[in-house]
């Protein structure tokens, strides 16, 4: 499916059923559930849902009890990887079921492959017509030891197909596997098993044999190599080394140079063993023309255009962009490969000139299986940056880019200390590109980095996590800003970031994205501005005021959110101080500040001579001369070229046009509202229509103790209105519009 189509119904069925499973069901006698009313699904379905539960996490012993009605709920083939379930709950659930293929891999619970192979073997359905196991991860054992082994794998008549990698699977298992009948694949990668010998049992039927990782073989070389011979229907070989060794024993040269080995071969793999002849790989694969996969990565071979891998040879190696996707594709669950390939990859992507999405989902494939490796990423982080950067990123798909944040905000929660890491996923979130427009929890993303802001002092990280942040707050609802804003610790991360810029005096873009998350945070949050308050917010801010006098772009931002504290109505009390009252007057009368500076200063002093909120608790001709200049300078106000401010609400504004305000008061917000409503006429009328501003407005315009001036202004509003009858749907921010470029 393209990587931008919505999902299919089929996934958001099963997504919903998946979340809702405990509405759904009731509770059985034995504590599990089943369906209320199940109809009888098509038994692919049936399949896909136990493996959509298995993968969101909710496969439990409780959830599993909805496949015991064997009627309605028919599977097939079993996904149950990764899953929480007891041994009972497997037997009781899964095994009555006539399964061809069950997946094992990885639970995470006490269940052994003992008891999987005793679940399976207790019932004849299984034994006769499991083909397919794969059972990667478990122990062999239970605490019991050896003697709880109740059933052996040779008791699986039908089986074809096992996987047994990264087991505790020793000889004696290896014999016992050998005994099954009809064995054509096996995986014993990363096991016990230290004689290969057994494998001769099953030598007139085997077809695969995964062999990777092999560390406690104890066999000779040429032994080795001699049970391989005797293989002669082996189409798949891995024997690969995760280690990345010099192959000391000449085990692959061997191998490669022994004549007539393995004719029927399609796939060889002998990747992490070092010091491999390119001569004799060369030559190995020219006598082998059905052969259609090498992994070569790690082995210095590869380099010949016979193995670029751009024919049907497909090749995983270091020596191409083409091998090293390769090479991401084959290799994405043994991470001592991907760090291999990863570092070799972002030497290969430094100086990409066209989009690469397709790099992007193998590099992010690599960043899932691994969480846990601080090294796989940090490489594979560098790797998204240098696939994102600049043009790059508007190649790819929003939902790919979408994953590409999701995945950077784990590496992040993963290792809040890993400074450099920390640093790699911050350089690719610092894109207008992916912050506006690719699909992900922003409300999430802001609360994570603000978090791990804590972690580090280093002047980069905190610049650009600062800019991430301001981007991300300016695009949240109201609703998340007011969640947003609830925490304390954000509030006190994003002023001590402002009072150590202030400390040195500097005006740099920290000091600017840190001041435009502080007004966004704070808008219509009367939380947040009480955290403002709290943390000494308005003593700083006072001093910000007369240390950054003359520059515009910071005053803006401090009286932005004085603005803000000051539209609520029990917070302005604290704005009550004769000394920042003055200090916003002489901003809002001087004729050489900017407009946008004296609009802020006005909407300030609007809100605290305003008849609504707390009471004026200063000098009254100090009083009187606020509302006087209000009134004159707002007259005096030309319209700004730029936008200063957007609205998503006219709601603040409607108290100061009361009949009951001053006229100072009333014209401020009626100048605001003509402003925006002259930017920006569709959005801003509907806004005023849906609101009942238009019905203020009206009663304003007519009101006989309205003065002139006001009546006027209002008028222009509703002529305005008149013009532009036609609604448009509106949602914007109010903040500055910041740029992370």
């Amino acid at each position: 499916m393209d990587a931008e189509s919505p999902s299919s119904l089929t996934d958001i069925s099963m997504a919903w059923v998946c979340h809702n499973v405990e509405v759904l069901c009731v509770a059985q006698e034995d504590g599990s559930l089943r369906f209320r009313h199940c109809p009888v699904f098509p038994q692919e379905l049936a399949d896909q849902l136990l493996h959509r539960m298995a993968d969101e996490g909710v496969l439990n012993d409780r959830t599993v009890g909805i496949f015991q009605n064997l009627e309605h709920l028919r599977l097939r083939r079993a996904c149950i990887q990764s899953s929480r379930l007891s041994a009972e709950a497997f037997r009781r659930s899964l095994c009555p079921h006539k399964l061809q293929e069950l997946n094992a891999s990885h639970i995470h619970s006490d269940v052994t492959i003992s008891d999987v192979l005793h679940g399976l073997t207790s019932s004849k359905l299984c034994r006769q017509g499991l083909q397919t196991l794969l059972m990667d991860g478990l122990r062999l054992y239970g605490g019991a030891g050896e003697e709880s082994l109740q059933a052996s794998f040779s008791m699986l008549r039908g089986l074809k197909k096992l996987s047994l990698a990264w087991t505790d699977l020793n000889d004696r298992g290896l014999e016992d596997i050998c005994a099954i009948p009809m064995l054509e694949s096996l995986d014993i990668s990363g096991t016990n098993v230290t004689d290969l010998t057994p494998l001769l049992n099953c030598q007139s039927r085997l077809l695969s044999l995964n062999a990777h990782g092999l560390q406690k073989v104890e066999m000779p070389a040429s032994s080795f190599i001699s049970v391989l011979s005797k293989l002669h229907l082996l189409r798949h070989l891995d024997i690969s080394n995760d280690r990345l060794v010099m192959d000391r024993d000449d085990l692959v040269q061997q191998l490669l140079e022994r004549p007539g080995m393995l004719p029927q071969l399609v796939s060889l793999d002998v990747s992490g063993w070092r010091g491999v002849s390119g001569a004799a790989i060369q030559a190995f694969v020219e006598v082998r023309p059905g052969l259609r996969f090498i992994g070569l990565l790690g082995t210095g071979a590869g380099g010949s255009e016979l193995l670029c891998g751009d024919g049907q040879l497909k090749v995983a190696g270091e020596s191409s962009l083409t091998q090293l996707c390769e090479a991401l594709r084959r290799y994405s669950d043994r991470e001592s490969f991907i760090r291999e390939v990863l570092a070799h990859l972002y030497s290969h992507t430094s100086d990409m000139e066209e989009p690469q999405p397709h790099i992007v989902k193998l590099v992010l494939a690599a960043m899932r299986h691994h969480t846990d490796s601080p090294h796989v990423q940090l490489v594979a982080s560098a790797c998204v940056f240098n696939l994102t950067v600049q043009e790059l990123v508007l190649g790819m798909p929003l939902r790919l880019l979408g994953n590409v944040v999701q995945q950077l905000l784990t590496a992040m929660k993963n290792f809040p200390n890993h400074e450099q890491l920390q640093k790699n996923c911050l350089l690719t979130l610092c894109s207008d590109h992916i912050l506006q427009v690719a699909p992900f929890d922003r409300y999430e993303a802001a609360k994570l980095i603000m978090m791990m802001l804590g972690n580090h002092e280093d002047q980069t990280v905190q610049r650009m996590a600062v800019a991430v942040v301001s981007i991300l707050v300016s695009k949240l609802s109201t609703e998340e800003i007011a969640e947003l804003g609830a925490e304390a610790y954000i509030m006190k991360q994003l002023l001590s970031i402002v009072q150590q810029k202030a400390s040195l005096g500097v005006v740099d873009s920290t000091l600017k994205f840190a001041l435009s998350a502080l007004w966004n945070l704070t808008d219509e949050t009367p939380t947040a501005c009480r955290h403002f308050i709290q943390c000494q917010g308005i003593e700083l801010y006072m001093e910000l005021l007369e240390s950054y006098y003359s520059e515009s772009s910071i005053q803006q931002k401090l009286l932005g959110l004085l603005n803000n504290v000051a539209e609520v109505e029990e917070l302005r009390m604290e704005l009550m101080n004769e000394d920042l009252v003055e200090h916003i007057l002489s901003l809002l009368i001087n004729p050489e500040v900017e407009v946008d500076i004296s609009y802020f200063a006005g909407g300030i002093l609007a809100h605290l001579v305003s008849v609504r909120g707390a009471a004026w608790s200063l000098d009254a001709e100090l009083h009187s001369t606020v509302q006087e200049k209000l009134h004159s300078s707002v007259l005096s106000w030309s319209s700004p070229e730029h936008a200063m401010v957007s609205y998503r609400t006219f709601q603040p504004f409607y108290p100061l046009l009361h009949v009951s305000q001053c006229p100072g008061v009333q014209l401020w917000a009626l100048w605001a509202i003509q402003f925006v409503c002259r930017q920006n006429a569709p959005q801003y009328c509907d806004m005023l229509q849906s609101e009942g501003g238009t019905d203020i407005l009206r009663v304003l315009s007519s009101h006989a103790d309205t003065h002139s001036d006001v009546k006027s202004l209002t008028q222009n509003i509703l002529k305005i209105l008149e013009q532009n009858i036609h609604p448009t749907s509106s949602g914007t921010k109010r903040g500055n519009i910041i740029s992370v470029s």
